[in-house]
């Protein structure tokens, strides 16, 4: 076995599956939902919309989901290995979305 292998209990992902990723980043909250988000037409990656939950994504890679109430931009930083809490999953992404104004106080 080569030394930039790892153990057989860290596997080496460079590419996951994009409902596998929205829903190990929290994103979704099953799955299903986010296969169902994908095939709905609601996912672009890099600006290309996609349909097919088995799309591959890779770190680097930008996806624009719009859910319900807003649309949210995710830089990938990293493929997950599982669903953790919220504070492991906020390092798979850079959450590049617009934030609204604060409020003026002047008013």
């Amino acid at each position: 076995m080569s030394a930039d292998r790892s153990s057989p209990t860290e596997p080496l992902v460079e590419r996951q599956r994009v409902d596998k990723w929205l829903w190990f980043a929290r994103v979704a909250k099953s799955r299903s939902l986010a296969a169902k988000l994908v095939i709905g037409g609601h996912v672009r990656i890099n600006t290309v919309r996609i349909d097919n939950a088995a799309k591959a994504v890779r770190a680097g890679d930008v996806l624009t989901i719009a859910l319900d109430r807003n649309v949210r931009v995710l830089r990938i930083n990293a493929p997950g290995l599982r669903r953790g809490p919220y504070e492991e999953a906020r390092l798979l992404y850079d959450d590049l979305s617009a934030q609204p104004a604060p409020p003026d106080d002047d008013a």
